[in-house]
């Protein structure tokens, strides 16, 4: 019988100071508190310190957001991440303890370049506040969203985009592309991918599903960070997402499903092979 779960959770901020860091460490205590789990995690330092966990030493990863251009820089650590990301995929080919892995947003973005499942590509503008997520038909049937409404909100904080999915790729992979970016029929341009079901153990979204209400309302509140906001977005799209916060039907519902299934999920397979 499997003792403990280990959690690796790669950082990908790159030494930025985010919220990120602190509402996927703060879900994963919450997970790590239920009775019936015993296990710990650790965190690496991706970008800056070049870590990289080894996948036999962990059972679930999370890969966070981060910022700046998800495509290939020639970074020491671009190639370690993308042999991270082949190596999960080839250990659950041929092995009965899966490995399961959760990818946000900039990691999503990096993971599915590598895989050449769509185009990454600089958006015209900063996606950012609360913001609708559309369901395609697989995503209807997506356990992890089971208990949002059809159109869900979460936090979108972007520079770049997946768009153009190559779908003879993504059908070979066995992927499936869940939700889409909100409709804005006055926008000509291709609305972004927004969550792929990479494989059975492999789930990820280009927005932020970690991100809490309490947190982000103490975030934005602060003086520097409203005026950054209010000079970058406007007074008009800061009162928005700040009404949006505050409402429970929105990003708290959001942070207290997709993750938590995920962690709930993983635990379950791992102890019934354990």
């Amino acid at each position: 019988m499997k003792e403990d779960i280990k959690i690796a959770i790669l950082d990908m901020y790159n030494g930025f100071a985010n919220e990120g860091m602190r509402c996927v460490k703060m879900i994963c205590g919450q997970f790590l508190a239920q009775e019936e789990i015993k296990g710990n995690y650790d965190v690496f330092d991706v970008r800056k310190k070049n870590e990289i966990p080894k996948i036999e030493d962990y059972d679930i990863f999370i890969s966070t957001g981060g910022p700046g251009n998800p495509l290939p820089e020639g970074h020491e650590w671009e190639e370690k991440f993308g042999n991270f990301l082949d190596q999960i995929f080839a250990h659950n080919r041929v092995n009965d303890n899966k490995k399961f892995l959760f990818l946000i947003c900039h990691s999503f973005q990096v993971a599915s370049h590598h895989l050449q499942l769509g185009y990454i590509c600089k958006r015209r503008s900063t996606s950012f506040g609360v913001m609708p997520i559309h369901r395609t038909k697989d995503g209807e049937s997506e356990p992890f969203f089971n208990g949002l409404p059809e159109i869900f909100h979460a936090v979108d904080s972007r520079d770049y985009q997946m768009i153009q999915p190559n779908w003879q790729r993504i059908n070979d992979f066995g992927a499936k592309v869940l939700c889409l970016e909100k409709i804005r029929e006055y926008v000509p341009l291709e609305r972004a991918i927004m969550a792929i079901r990479f494989s059975e153990e492999v789930f990820g979204t280009q927005f932020h599903p970690e991100a809490d209400a309490e947190g982000m309302l103490r975030y934005f509140k602060q003086e520097e960070k409203m005026i950054a906001v209010i000079s970058e977005h406007g007074s008009d799209k800061y009162e928005q997402m700040i009404d949006h916060l505050d409402d429970p039907d929105k990003i708290m519902l959001t942070e207290s499903i997709i993750i938590p299934s995920f962690l709930n999920h993983a635990a379950e397979q791992i102890l019934e092979v354990a």
